[in-house]
């Protein structure tokens, strides 16, 4: 799940970076950020959780816990990507959420 997380990110940095005007920010948000900022971050984030969810198949300890953080930091991101893209910001929080608790609850498992 992991791998397919870091295959949204890059999905999106791509789009933010290649066409800027595919992501409509709606008007009154408390914050704003330029779109192909945002898709360097989507891009750099998805790459690095791309990487993870291959060195969680190792079941080593550290890859686990970086697998917990970045999916942590993979879900804040797409909260303040929300005004951009909501449906898909959503789609990977809800995975991101479903990458932690596996992890979290079943990662142990990963090397038996």
């Amino acid at each position: 799940m992991m791998i397919i997380v870091g295959v949204f990110h890059m999905a999106a940095g791509l789009a933010a970076i290649v066409e800027n005007k595919f992501f409509v920010v709606t008007a009154d948000y408390l914050y704003a950020f330029d779109v192909t900022g945002w898709g360097w971050i989507h891009l750099i984030v998805g790459l690095v959780v791309l990487l993870a969810g291959f060195a969680v198949f190792s079941g080593r300890l550290w890859a686990l816990a970086l697998g917990i953080v970045l999916a942590g930091l993979s879900a804040i991101a797409n909260f303040l990507f929300l005004p951009y893209y909501p449906l898909w910001s959503l789609l990977i929080i809800a995975l991101d959420v479903f990458v932690i608790w596996a992890l979290a609850v079943h990662g142990w498992k990963v090397k038996a």
